[in-house]
């Protein structure tokens, strides 16, 4: 994890719902003693994640039944390790594919103060999003685009008249909804999980899937971000499957970037990764 991340350490569940009540329904003591939560329930994780923005940034967070939960250390890894390639104070952010969650500039603007911008196709999640933003004076200056072409990532995005200093996105992970929930399936096996619900970790159709998975959309991405080389410096997205990596590689320097970086991350036993390049 970076070492700037201020989650790096143990969470300390007394505080978090000193903060946050709701979360104490799902804290209990494990086998060593320790104060935890079950990390394959989703309404924990949620509980845990409003807990934590509560406590740390005072926003007032929630999200819709069965959308995608995201882990808020790790997120805020990814936006740590961003602002490594551009470092400068005063960041122009613009997420891909946002979401109910918002996350990334949530953690945009209250962490680093950085000038926020978000997509997203899903008109819900959009309004979802749009309503956090109503809650919360402080996340007043994020700026929601929809994007009203699903074939298209960039484009009908970024305007003439735009400059971002990074792209960041967590791009759907799979080709179709089977795949997502054999995968959901894979994790409640080998976490050991008594849920028998097959959608613990959450997620909707248009967070889990699309047509190629990531590897096919960030072909597509990097396609297109030839087009705004002198709009965007740095091009940044997510890759969870590794072996995806040289085949994104190949399609992202067929578009003559500058530079290409894989930048690894982890957090405990998990490991991540994400890509980045620039034109600049």
């Amino acid at each position: 994890m970076h070492p700037k991340n201020p989650f790096i350490g143990d969470y300390d569940f007394d505080r978090l719902v000193q903060h946050s009540p709701a979360l104490g329904t799902f804290v209990f003591v494990n086998d060593h003693g320790t104060k935890t939560i079950k990390f394959g329930n989703q309404n924990a994780v949620k509980a845990l994640n409003a807990a934590l923005l509560k406590e740390r940034y005072g926003i007032v967070w929630d999200i819709p039944k069965g959308n995608l939960c995201p882990p808020i250390p790790g997120r805020l890894d990814y936006l740590l390790h961003v602002a490594d390639l551009v470092p400068k104070s005063s960041m122009r952010l613009l997420d891909i594919g946002t979401g109910a969650n918002l996350i990334y500039p949530i953690l945009g603007t209250c962490h680093f103060n950085w000038s926020c911008t978000a997509s997203e196709t899903d008109l819900n999640s959009l309004t979802h999003a749009r309503s956090l933003i109503q809650k919360n004076p402080k996340l007043s200056p994020i700026n929601l685009r929809h994007q009203k072409f699903r074939n298209t990532i960039l484009e009908h995005i970024i305007g003439a008249e735009d400059s971002f200093d990074v792209v960041v996105c967590n791009p759907p992970f799979y080709k179709n909804a089977q795949e997502a929930l054999g995968s959901n399936r894979r994790k409640v096996k080998n976490l050991g999980l008594k849920e028998t619900a097959t959608h613990n970790f959450g997620g909707n159709a248009s967070e889990l899937w699309c047509k190629g998975g990531e590897e096919q959309f960030l072909k597509k991405m990097a396609q297109e971000s030839n087009r705004f080389s002198t709009r965007v410096h740095w091009f940044t997205a997510l890759v969870s499957q590794k072996d995806h990596l040289k085949s994104i590689k190949r399609a992202i320097n067929k578009v003559n970037p500058t530079e290409v970086k894989v930048v690894a991350m982890g957090q405990g036993n998990k490991k991540s990764r994400f890509i980045a390049w620039t034109f600049r």
